[in-house]
C-alpha cells in the first residue's frame, strides 16, 4: 500500500507594519503577499499619526510598499530595498520561522 506524503507549511509569523502619515486619510499595505492589489490590507490610524497593522506572513522574503492617499510610498524604516520594474524600489521584509 502506498503511503500518502504530506508536506507541512512553516507556520505563519505575525509581523507589524507601520507608517507615519499624520495628514493621511488612508494607508494601505500592498505586496507580493497580497498579489500586489488583489487583497490590499488597510492600516488603522493611531495617535501621533502612526498607521499600523499586524499581518501573518509565511517565513521567507516578502516585497511590499505603502499606498498613502493613492500614492505609492516607500517604507522609510526599512533598510532593505530592491528595485522594481517601475523605476522605484520595493521594501523587503525577511520573516524567520517561528
Amino acid at each position: 500500500m502506498a503511503k500518502k506524503l504530506t508536506r507541512t507549511r512553516p507556520a505563519a509569523v505575525e509581523q507589524t507594519f507601520a507608517f507615519k502619515a499624520p495628514a493621511a486619510s488612508s494607508v494601505i499595505l500592498v505586496g507580493d503577499f497580497t498579489h500586489w492589489q488583489k487583497n490590499p490590507i488597510s492600516l488603522r490610524k493611531y495617535s501621533g499619526g502612526i498607521w499600523r497593522v499586524n499581518v501573518s506572513l509565511a517565513p521567507g522574503e516578502h516585497r511590499y510598499r505603502f499606498l498613502v492617499d493613492g500614492e505609492w510610498r516607500d517604507d522609510p524604516e526599512c533598510q532593505l530595498k530592491i528595485a522594481n520594474p517601475f523605476g522605484s524600489q520595493d521594501s523587503v521584509i525577511r520573516v524567520s520561522p517561528a
